[in-house]
């Protein structure tokens, strides 16, 4: 027989904040996270606007043992910020009776920020004149030259996606499985399936699990503007994520993480743990349909709700909210809410939809856990958070999508769902936790 997987911690680190109960206060507040961008010089880019995670300092977290991380990167730190507070939530700092090898890690961890102002002076020293029309050649000993004396090693050694999960690893002694998974925005949806999957089959008995990313920097930046993905609503950046608008132009770019602590029950309830929830349900597709733009029926994510609708032995008229991974971009949009009327059917206008990026913008790879932990919180305090921005109905988006202000009601199940470029789909479904 297969163990059940509860939630027994959560911590995140978010453009609005990372102490738990106060981010959840902000979100059911409708409060926006995004403003001009300070961690580059963006005022030439044609978005000059993010969702940045403010003030961040890995000694607030991990007080003296931050000394053993100096070289994390940013999507490093904000990890094992987010672990901390889940960790100590789940009651493990003071528990003495782990087994390190059945302690696992399952992140989705995106690549750490690049050395970019000293790659590019040797970038620029390593082209002969003309490189820029295409006429010149790369000089490798110039390059090699100002590289070997300005690049950073330590910087270069953490863009590794991994090396995330492996702090987390060194901070809490976890030597079980330590995987790293990076399927875009869909990347810490997937890492909590597959951890609760790991779970379930016995493999482990504790793990950390979700998500970290920060691609707020020129190459990132300048990768979703040459995609046409990015608003570029300059003039207006806190109303800018306006997802399921008419006027919707794209997503404002997000930064930070968040963790959760997944145990089996029989362990959980061993040791006494205060358990907030449920994983019941995962289901995972892809596309296989274009790297960019999700198919026009919507067929991976119908796909990937009914692979999760049937782990859970549940149907769509189980679910009271849908965390939506709603990003303001056209087609995103356009073919979710598709998705949610082909698998809901008569029912999808009467469940309650929404979209937290509207206020802490695209985390990417740390996106789904943050919407998770949301959903977790929406189940304990019977209220959902709003999709603010919603302005102007959309015929194609014609939801409830909660729009501008939270909303009490029962929650008991929730869905949660994210979707990612090379058509990756995900999704979960979380339950209040019934002790049967």
């Amino acid at each position: 027989m297969s163990q059940r997987v509860v939630i027994t911690g959560m911590g995140w680190v978010t453009p609005l904040g990372d102490d738990l109960e106060r981010v959840w206060r902000r979100l059911l507040d409708g409060d926006s996270g995004v403003g001009t961008t300070s961690l580059f010089e963006a005022s030439t880019f044609p978005t000059h606007f993010s969702a940045e995670v403010k003030e961040f300092d890995l000694r607030d977290f991990l007080g003296d043992d931050a000394a053993r991380h100096k070289t994390a990167s940013r999507n490093a730190g904000f990890a094992l910020g987010a672990a901390q507070r889940a960790w100590e939530q789940a009651g493990l700092a003071n528990w003495t009776s782990l087994i390190p090898a059945r302690v696992g890690v399952y992140l989705g961890g995106g690549e750490g920020p690049v050395d970019f102002a000293n790659f590019a002076e040797a970038a620029v020293t390593g082209w002969e004149s003309g490189a820029s029309k295409g006429l010149g050649k790369l000089d490798a000993a110039a390059w090699g030259e100002v590289a070997m004396r300005k690049l950073n090693r330590d910087l270069e050694f953490e863009q590794d996606p991994n090396l995330a999960a492996g702090h987390i690893a060194v901070q809490f002694n976890a030597a079980g499985p330590n995987i790293n998974t990076l399927t875009a925005c869909a990347a810490s949806t997937q890492a909590i399936g597959e951890a609760s999957l790991m779970i379930q089959r016995g493999d482990s008995d504790v793990m950390i699990t979700g998500g970290t990313h920060s691609m707020i920097h020129p190459l990132g930046v300048t990768g979703f503007n040459r995609l046409t993905a990015l608003s570029t609503r300059n003039d207006s950046p806190q109303t800018a994520s306006r997802p399921f608008d008419r006027t919707r132009d794209g997503f404002v770019l997000g930064e930070g993480a968040g963790v959760v602590i997944l145990e089996a029950l029989d362990h959980a309830k061993a040791r006494g743990a205060k358990i907030y929830g449920e994983i019941v349900g995962y289901g995972s597709t892809a596309d296989a349909f274009r790297v960019t733009d999700i198919h026009e029926a919507g067929r991976g994510p119908v796909a990937a709700m009914g692979i999760a609708f049937e782990a859970a032995g549940m149907t769509p008229a189980d679910i009271d909210y849908v965390s939506a991974h709603g990003t303001g971009t056209n087609e995103n949009d356009k073919i979710e809410t598709l998705s949610i009327r082909t698998v809901f059917g008569d029912r999808a206008k009467d469940v309650a939809m929404s979209s937290i990026k509207s206020m802490v913008g695209h985390l990417i790879a740390a996106a789904g856990v943050v919407e998770m932990i949301a959903c977790v919180l929406a189940i304990r305090d019977d209220v959902v958070p709003p999709t603010i921005n919603y302005e102007h109905p959309d015929p194609a988006c014609d939801l409830d999508y909660v729009p501008l202000t939270a909303r009490k009601m029962p929650v008991r199940a929730a869905l949660s769902n994210s979707f990612g470029f090379g058509g990756q789909n995900d999704a979960l479904i979380v339950t209040s936790y019934n002790d049967d």
